[in-house]
Order: structure tokens, then C-alpha cells, then sequence
């Protein structure tokens, strides 16, 4: 007996030849400039959501005065990031999934491996039973993945590259509930070279879900391992006394949930404990944030507040101790300002953002933010994890300064246009550890995406 399943890739031959086409009558029938997604859902709608594709064209234009608060020279450039991925479904149970990333620095002079990297494999991976509401679930390849808020596993869509991983999880689902083990190792960007699995730099572990525990409140629990060798890029220890890698168990919590007067909080706490190379590490983080809806002149308003700690060395001269808190591979855009200069590391954070709806489509928001040093004698780190500035003695100060932004966007169907600035204020660290100067940050910005 014949089957009329079509083979996935007789159907993707199929659908790339119909979505080719379909953009050259899509005007006929709809709004021209919405062709790409329009003919997208065509095809979705004829293979009964067996095929889908998604797409993503990124530019945005910055200017930044005070790069490295003075030390690097001022930076004017363009940031262009484009995106095509496809998924089949050639059973109920499988999806096979992948997308191809180009992303490009124009006017940038020797741009980093942060903001460029022409067109790589972003993702490709399988996944068993992905609509299933409970029982069992697996998913295997590349694949751009975060966590809770992905404050410690996380996709920094912000940023021209974003992060994606080579990953493995299992996990078994129930009504109010998730448990899942992972592994998941963050891939290494290769300009000019297909970028392949570096294992060496990686977490293992357990994270689980607990929806609606009690009163809407829910619970993230997990248990976390990062390891690094020197491949994976740890510079530390010796070779010759085993100490030449990095390992850090991090346990820790997520709560979300109502509060009275319309409120919402949402916090997370986690703790540590491991080596850096010879050193026994122990650290400390955590977060916990507020928000309330109200409304101004008939217009919605979002008002929230946070405050974020996360543990510093109290003595950089013993070299037997560490006591600086391993952000692990989060996601930071707007969570410390909106110039993403710091880190979830030996800090003291505050954060108010306001976001006012103007029209269903158009938001103005303004952020403040304000930041110390936990110890006075560990340094200052960036959104990478890597150190800024320091002060061994401490006689530098803790007050490392304060930010304030003001950002709006619009949307119009599948379009979104932006643009902002901000300005960072410099507390006594930066003027007594730095040049001094107060990095200014503008944009703007368009995407179109389905």
C-alpha cells in the first residue's frame, strides 16, 4: 500500500519553490510590503503546519561617546542582522528545525566577533513530541535556548550575534509541572570559519518548573554544573597539577507571582560553590523586582522596580578563595542599564522602568538605574563577566555610578521601529579607576520579522 505522506524533503523542496513564488502575486492580494510573511502563512495553511518559516531583517544605527568610560576611542557604525529559518514536521512527534544567521557591522573598523558573523548556522536541531502538553519531550542540536528570565541561561537577542548552544535535554511534563535535564555549551563564534561545538566550555544539570503552585505563585528550581578546560577557553591553573579548569555548582530558585494591590514580584536567589583553578569558589546572587499596571490620562502605565546583588572577593590577595559570584551565560540587555556596560558580579543594583503606552502600537519608557560595588576590593565587570577596572585596596569607592534612558518603539504589522539614548553618570570608581568619562549611547533602529 502506498503512503500520502509526502518525505519532509519533497515538502521542503515544495515549499521554498511556493513561498518563491507566492512573493510575486502576494501584492495581488495583500499589502505589499507584508508579502514575505503573508506567503509564509500560505504555506503553513497548505501543508496543515507540517512546513513553517521565519524570518528576521535587523538594522539599527548607533553612535557611543566614552567607550570604555574614555579609554577607547568613540564609535559611530551600522548593525545589520539577517535571519531564515524553516521547520518540518514529517510526523506528529518530530520537528526538524533550522535557521542560517548573517549578521554584518557596516562602518565598524575591525569589528569583533561580538556584532559580526557572515552567514553561519544558528540553529539545527531535532525535537520528539514538542506539542505535547504532558508526558515525555527531548530536544538535540543548536538551538538559541533561555531559562526563566534568562538571567543565568539566556539568548541576548539585543545584542548583533545573540547566543545559541550546542544543547541535549530530556524532560518529562505534567499538567503544573516540568522536570529536565540539560546540557548545553555555548557556541564559539568562528568569523570567516563554520563555527563548530566547543565542549570544553559547558553546563549540565536540572531545571524545573512548578506552575501555579499556590495562588498563581510558581517556582523554578534548579541545580547547575559549569565546567571549563582550556580549550573551552579557561586561562588559568596548571596542566601540571590539574588545576586548569573551572568548575561551578550553582543552586538556586525563581518566584513569581501576585502581590496585593494589582502588584506582581518576581525574585530568584541562587548559590555557589566550586574552583577556579586552584581556588575554591563560593558566591552569592540575587534578584527580586516589583511591577504595577496603572493608568495616566486614560493611557496604560507600567510601573516596575528591582534590585539585584550579586557577591565580590572581600580579599583579592588570597588566591586560595574566590568569592566572586559566576553570572554563567545570561542574557543582560536593559537589566543593567540600556547600554549593557556591567555584569551580574560583585554588585549593588537598582533599576526603575516606566513604560507608558502612548497607542496600542507606540511605547515611551524611561529607565534609571544605580549602581555600587559589593566589595570594594573586586573589580567592576562587564556584561561579558570580564573586569573593567579594580582596586585592590578599596580606597577607589564603591559608588560606580548611575544611568538614565529614555527609548520608544512603534509597531506596524510585522515591523518595529525604534530609538533611544541614554547617558551613564560617573560615581567615584570609575572617576578614581578610569579616564573618567561618562559613556552617551543613541540608536535607532527597524526589523521586520514572522
Amino acid at each position: 500500500m502506498r503512503s500520502n505522506r509526502q518525505p519532509c524533503m519533497a515538502k521542503w523542496l515544495t515549499s521554498v519553490v511556493l513561498l518563491i513564488s507566492s512573493l510575486s502575486v502576494a501584492p495581488l492580494r495583500a499589502q505589499w510590503w507584508d508579502a514575505p510573511a503573508e506567503a509564509a502563512a500560505k504555506i503553513s495553511e497548505q501543508t496543515d503546519g507540517k512546513i513553517s518559516f521565519t524570518f528576521e531583517e535587523r538594522t539599527r544605527l548607533e553612535d557611543k561617546t566614552g567607550v570604555n568610560f574614555g579609554a577607547s576611542p568613540d564609535l559611530s557604525y551600522g548593525l545589520q542582522r539577517t535571519r531564515f529559518g524553516m521547520s518540518c514536521k514529517p510526523f506528529e512527534w518530530l520537528k526538524v528545525s533550522g535557521m542560517v544567521q548573517d549578521s554584518r557591522a557596516p562602518g565598524y573598523e575591525k569589528a569583533p566577533s561580538t556584532v559580526r558573523d557572515p552567514a553561519d548556522l544558528h540553529e539545527a536541531y531535532l525535537e520528539i513530541f514538542p506539542d505535547e502538553k504532558t508526558g515525555f519531550g527531548m530536544s538535540a542540536g543548536r538551538r538559541m535556548i533561555s531559562y526563566g528570565d534568562g538571567r543565568l541561561i539566556g539568548v541576548p537577542q539585543w545584542g548583533n550575534m545573540s547566543r545559541t548552544y550546542d544543547h541535549a535535554r530530556a524532560y518529562y511534563r505534567w499538567r503544573r509541572a516540568r522536570i529536565e535535564m540539560l546540557f548545553a555549551s555555548p557556541v564559539k563564534i568562528r568569523i570567516g570559519e563554520f563555527n563548530q561545538p566547543v565542549l570544553g566550555d559547558h553546563l549540565w544539570g536540572t531545571y524545573n518548573v512548578f506552575s501555579n503552585l499556590w495562588q498563581e505563585n510558581s517556582l523554578d528550581a534548579y541545580a547547575l554544573r559549569r565546567e571549563q578546560n582550556r580549550p573551552g577557553g579557561f586561562n588559568g591553573g596548571s596542566a601540571a597539577t590539574g588545576t586548569d579548569r573551572l568548575i561551578t555548582n550553582t543552586y538556586g530558585f525563581r518566584l513569581t507571582g501576585p502581590l496585593p494591590f494589582g502588584m506582581k514580584y518576581n525574585s530568584e536567589g541562587a548559590l555557589q560553590w566550586g574552583e577556579v583553578g586552584p581556588a575554591s569558589q563560593r558566591g552569592a546572587g540575587w534578584f527580586s523586582g516589583v511591577n504595577r499596571p496603572v493608568t495616566l490620562w486614560e493611557k496604560p502605565l507600567n510601573l516596575s522596580g528591582e534590585y539585584k546583588y550579586a557577591s565580590g572577593n572581600k580579599n583579592p590577595n588570597d588566591k586560595t578563595h574566590i568569592g566572586t559570584f559566576d553570572q554563567l551565560y545570561a542574557a543582560f540587555h536593559d537589566v543593567f542599564g540600556h547600554q549593557d556596560l556591567f555584569g551580574w558580579r560583585n554588585v549593588h543594583h537598582v533599576r526603575s522602568l516606566e513604560t507608558y503606552g502612548l497607542t496600542k502600537a507606540f511605547a515611551l519608557n524611561f529607565m534609571y538605574t544605580n549602581l555600587w560595588l559589593a566589595s570594594a576590593r573586586d573589580g567592576l565587570y562587564n556584561g561579558q563577566g570580564k573586569m573593567i577596572a579594580q582596586s585592590v585596596t578599596g580606597s577607589a569607592g564603591s559608588h560606580v555610578g548611575q544611568e538614565t534612558d529614555l527609548f520608544v518603539t512603534y509597531r506596524f504589522h510585522h515591523f518595529l521601529f525604534g530609538g533611544g539614548g541614554g547617558y551613564f553618570f560617573k560615581g567615584e570608581f570609575i572617576q578614581n579607576t578610569t579616564p573618567g568619562a561618562g559613556p552617551a549611547y543613541a540608536y535607532v533602529f527597524q526589523s521586520y520579522s514572522f
